[in-house]
């Protein structure tokens, strides 16, 4: 079974989802682990769960097929983050191992769900790998970029090449500043997103010069997300189609870089279920099948 074309960009069949219900429980469970977990302020529920489902319907406009990950014991609020847990690949999904340790049963659930689900696994990362969702971005059908940073280390990205190269594909390593530390979220997706083919949205500030060039000698061109909005999240955009993207509102300078670069852009609001735990739409959603 094939999980489709290995795009970031190509319309979205099939979608990965968890909702602050069944990845929160309820405002008590928030205020036992946002202080620990890293997150700037403790989300309100209620709020938190009307943001998600506006969020969920202007998926729904896009992708036919979506799912919902269970209420599990092993996962606590970050869990709301689907990306991270696993990766696509050709014929299947790879499970990570995640490099903040709190978050170390979200892969083993998602996995139970995947199996129950039929949906293949080819894979998993292991000890002393670590491997995040957030830091694999696929540039095309045979080219995966992986952050290699706090979250992801050298082994995860050397087990993920071996599953891959199986079907003639190849990974960039793409070193990641220490920017502001171990303790704060910095996968690769933190400083670039595709929107369209060959098409990225990128921070390129905090681009290593060789992988920056790499992208423009293979073609890709390069939107410029301005210096005052990138704190605020403004490159983590979730492409459903070529050039039709999902984005945090709060960015009108990155939203008109898109627009005037033919860029469709529908916004949600994430104070919530975004801003507090430092994830976009990106890391909302696990894409499972793409088609053209």
């Amino acid at each position: 079974m094939t999980l489709g074309t290995l795009s970031e960009v190509a319309p979205i069949k099939s979608l990965l989802l968890k909702h602050p219900r069944e990845a929160w429980n309820d405002q008590d469970d928030i205020r036992r682990q946002w202080k620990t977990l890293g997150y700037t302020e403790e989300p309100d529920f209620a709020k938190a769960a009307a943001e998600y489902d506006r969020f969920a319907d202007i998926l729904r406009g896009f992708v036919p097929d979506v799912h919902f990950l269970p209420t599990d014991a092993r996962t606590g609020l970050d869990s709301i983050y689907v990306r991270d847990a696993a990766c696509v690949a050709g014929k299947g999904v790879i499970l990570c191992r995640m490099g903040k340790p709190l978050r170390a049963g979200e892969p083993g659930a998602v996995g139970d769900f995947y199996a129950k689900a039929g949906w293949p696994v080819l894979g998993a990362v292991r000890e002393p790998g670590t491997l995040e969702g957030g830091d694999v971005v696929w540039l095309d059908e045979r080219t995966a970029a992986i952050g290699h940073g706090y979250r992801t280390n050298a082994e995860g990205i050397r087990q993920f090449r071996e599953i891959v190269a199986r079907d003639g594909c190849e990974v960039i390593e793409v070193p990641l500043p220490h920017w502001d530390g171990p303790g704060d979220v910095l996968h690769l997706m933190s400083m670039l997103s595709p929107v369209a083919e060959r098409t990225l949205l990128v921070y390129s500030r905090l681009l290593p010069v060789p992988f920056r060039k790499r992208l423009l000698e293979s073609g890709h061109r390069l939107l410029e997300v301005p210096d005052e909005e990138y704190a605020t999240m403004a490159t983590n955009v979730l492409a459903v189609a070529p050039g039709k993207c999902v984005a945090l509102t709060g960015n009108p300078r990155t939203i008109e870089v898109l627009n005037k670069a033919g860029i469709e852009v529908w916004t949600y609001e994430g104070d919530e279920i975004s801003r507090k735990g430092a994830g976009g739409p990106t890391c909302l959603t696990r894409p499972l099948l793409r088609s053209t």
